[in-house]
């Protein structure tokens, strides 16, 4: 009897999987990715709540940046110290456009000048063995007189999208999909995603605020759920090593 259990904890050993190599996901991006400081609260990037997902084989490094856009990331020597840092397995998730896209901005990109940087993104990502995953421009809450929602970012999403398939990156569209997620919840109750704020509701903002670009903690949250569906449906490795 001793035996068959010896032999049968020898057979279990043999087919326990070896665990798994700890991986980092970085976050490139702007402000509707990176993470806050206390001076700006209740305002929250959806990479904060990403940080939670993952089992104790993942590091999420947050590098994304307000006003930051593709070109911008790289001239501020932001982008080569990920590239520097980056291990085979890993994975980048680039999320660019709001700041590209606004001609008024010094952060502006041409939309060629865009396209190519998203390019080299994911060529540099690629050269380290590592993975990349392209993210549209996050919709902002923008709604036509009649309660539909208008999206803003229409060119520079595109792009992403395009790229994407050019260069079968896995692709994740939360232009269409924060686009969906707000049509759902109505004119009035989606600003309960948004840093939408009374005068003197918080101490940060004592005159109020009125922002639909930037989330509070439950938008962030909603938009880093909206990342991890995709990450599942898509099939990326990286969906193994959530929280269980």
């Amino acid at each position: 009897m001793n035996r068959i259990i010896v032999i049968g904890l020898m057979l279990l050993t043999a087919f326990t999987m070896p665990p798994k190599k700890k991986i980092t996901v970085w976050l490139i991006g702007d402000s509707t990715m990176s993470a806050k400081e206390v001076k700006t609260y209740p305002e929250n990037g959806w990479g904060m709540p990403f940080v939670y997902f993952f089992d104790s084989t993942v590091k999420v490094d947050n590098r994304a940046q307000n006003g930051r856009s593709t070109r911008t990331f790289m001239e501020e020597n932001r982008w080569q110290p990920v590239v520097a840092d980056m291990q085979e397995g890993d994975y980048v998730f680039i999320q660019f456009g709001h700041n590209d896209e606004v001609k008024t901005k010094k952060s502006y990109t041409t939309e060629d000048e865009f396209k190519a940087n998203l390019v080299k993104y994911v060529t540099d990502t690629r050269s380290k063995k590592a993975n990349p995953v392209l993210l549209t421009p996050v919709a902002r809450r923008n709604f036509d007189s009649t309660g539909h929602v208008v999206g803003t970012h229409d060119v520079y999403a595109q792009i992403v999208r395009n790229v994407a398939k050019e260069n079968n990156v896995p692709l994740i569209d939360l232009d269409k999909e924060g686009q969906a997620l707000y049509q759902q919840w109505g004119v009035d109750k989606s600003k309960l995603l948004f840093n939408h704020l009374a005068p003197g509701e918080h101490p940060n903002y004592p005159q109020g605020k009125e922002d639909n670009t930037h989330f509070n903690d439950l938008g962030a949250r909603m938009i880093a759920q909206i990342v991890l569906k995709n990450i599942k449906s898509l099939g990326l490795e990286l969906g193994e090593r959530v929280r269980r």
